[in-house]
């Protein structure tokens, strides 16, 4: 995988700052006979841009630092901060945050990601030659389109990324019901005409082109599209988890994931590593998990613990440095309450709360879970079987124990992948089963509260915002936080981009008004009932 990514990077860079120009150059750029022509042109690099870019923005993680950490982390209580900036925190709303994922016209996920998988996927339609590299496209554009409705609802969807070769350059923005069915129909069809005969990608950053792989994470990332239906559309959840029984991931071997590289500067970097050790503030030492995951973990004894944190990272707040000797222990570990700050006010300053000491006290992600060319998950065969398991319980499709067992084992072992030091012995995970066997009285929060967990540990908070919405697991109790936004309930989706009311004000207006709830932190996206 790392040998991929090393060949790729330069290029894909190049092809990420290209797709992220003028579209209107285009074909010239590709039919420059002192460049490439159309024969020549290797579409494998887009694929490679795509991938890269899913990780986060070429601008200092601009939008993994805004819309994954600053706001789902900490709003979904996997991490806490008293950074001021930091507005997910307080439920406050920093409409330039909000809009980072959506972004403008450098940086974001529709220039950074929907247009280079567009191109691509335009650009091997009916080529044999990409018969597979096609389909992966398909694959990943709605990967890439379902995170961006997922956070604002309905969006640019069936006009995305065409404007060169459609000429519409304010895309209408699609409603999110009709992009959930084009997107499931889009990944169904494409997994099922993935060819393990035909081309074999040499772009491919996840799996190295293993088209077997690529059908496996397709039917995965169609239950997990499914799955976020169940309180919207429950017979088409039904009818999709139903169809991909079998067809899904099989082991900690097929998490797609991709390891990153420091060679690049910060190109290539881990994006949320290069926020969390400290490149654009004091992350490093006042970002911490949060009480509420850290409490979960050890309430139950969770060997976790003792792999995905540590105390004593972080002793002063002016050195990026970390400590040589950070405390793993789990009984050790602290984590720090949302909603705090360092204003002097006694109800919010984090020095009025009960067992505060210092900084440096507070539970801290894992050295081996911060490397700069660590990995950033994509999709994971732990949350294959979690999702599994609930379909399992709604519908008897399989059983619910063993799909849970499954995907509680995966949700340990599969830490090994970021760093050996982080390994969870399969007998300790045992144990906890053990103490902790799965009941169908409570299966639907289990389950969705070891998914939490899991897309924690993933520092993946994008899908743990988004399945706590879906599934309402674990119950979490908002923080009390002055002048916050939401009337002091946790945020529900993100506003639109402002900018939208200038460069596609008719599509913005029509899209803004239709959102249930308004256009506002509080609003919701039509799965999210």
């Amino acid at each position: 995988m790392k040998t991929i990514f090393n060949k790729y990077a330069t290029v894909a860079v190049s092809a990420l700052l290209l797709s992220s120009g003028c579209t209107k150059d285009f074909n010239d750029i590709n039919t420059n006979p002192s460049t490439y022509t159309q024969s020549s042109f290797d579409a494998n690099y887009l694929l490679t841009t795509s991938q890269l870019g899913y990780t986060g923005s070429a601008d200092l993680a601009y939008d993994t630092w805004r819309a994954n950490l600053i706001y789902s982390s900490t709003m979904i209580q996997g991490l806490s901060t008293v950074v001021s900036y930091w507005a997910g925190d307080k439920y406050l709303l920093n409409e330039g945050y909000t809009a980072a994922y959506w972004g403008g016209t450098t940086v974001g996920a529709y220039v950074e990601q929907v247009k280079p998988i567009t191109d691509m996927v335009q650009f091997t339609a009916d080529k044999p030659r990409y018969k597979n590299l096609h389909q992966i496209g398909r694959i990943m554009r709605a990967l890439i389109m379902e995170r961006l409705t997922d956070l604002y609802g309905d969006v640019p969807y069936s006009q995305a990324g065409l404007g060169y070769y459609t000429g519409v350059i304010t895309p209408k923005y699609d409603k999110q019901q009709d992009i959930y069915t084009d997107l499931m129909k889009e990944v169904d069809e494409a997994t099922a005409a993935l060819d393990p005969a035909g081309d074999i990608p040499t772009g491919d950053v996840y799996y190295k082109g293993n088209i077997d792989q690529w059908k496996r994470f397709g039917n995965t990332l169609l239950l997990r599209m499914a799955m976020r239906l169940t309180k919207a559309d429950l017979a088409t959840a039904q009818a999709y988890a139903t169809k991909v029984q079998g067809k899904t991931m099989l082991s900690n071997a097929d998490n797609a994931f991709v390891l990153h590289d420091i060679s690049g500067a910060r190109v290539t970097q881990n994006r949320n590593s290069q926020v969390l050790l400290g490149d654009g503030g004091q992350e490093n030492y006042y970002v911490k998990w949060s009480n509420t995951f850290i409490d979960y973990l050890k309430l139950n004894n969770d060997p976790r613990l003792s792999k995905i944190a540590v105390t004593q990272l972080y002793l002063t707040e002016v050195t990026k440095g970390q400590s040589a000797t950070p405390n793993s222990s789990a009984a050790a570990q602290k984590g720090m309450p949302n909603g705090k700050d360092l204003s002097g006010r006694a109800a919010y300053d984090i020095s009025s709360t009960p067992g505060y000491t210092t900084f440096p006290d507070y539970s801290s992600p894992s050295p081996g879970m911060i490397k700069r060319n660590g990995p950033t998950f994509v999709l994971t065969y732990a949350e294959s079987e979690l999702l599994l398991a609930e379909a399992a319980q709604r519908w008897g499709l399989g059983s619910a124990s063993q799909h849970y067992n499954a995907g509680v084992t995966a949700a340990n072992t599969y830490l090994s992948q970021y760093d050996d030091a982080l390994t969870v012995a399969p007998a300790d995970v045992a144990s906890y089963l053990t103490a902790h066997p799965y009941s169908a009285g409570t299966g639907l929060e289990m389950i969705n509260t070891q998914y939490w967990a899991l897309t924690n540990t993933m520092l993946d908070f994008y899908e743990s915002w988004a399945n706590w919405r879906r599934s309402g697991y674990p119950v979490l109790t908002p923080v009390v936080y002055p002048n916050n936004a939401t009337n002091g309930q946790i945020p529900r989706r993100f506003p639109y981009p402002t900018t939208e009311i200038t460069s596609n004000p008719d599509n913005y207006r029509a899209a803004s008004a239709a959102v249930p709830g308004g256009d506002n932190l509080s609003g919701r996206v039509w799965w999210d009932k």
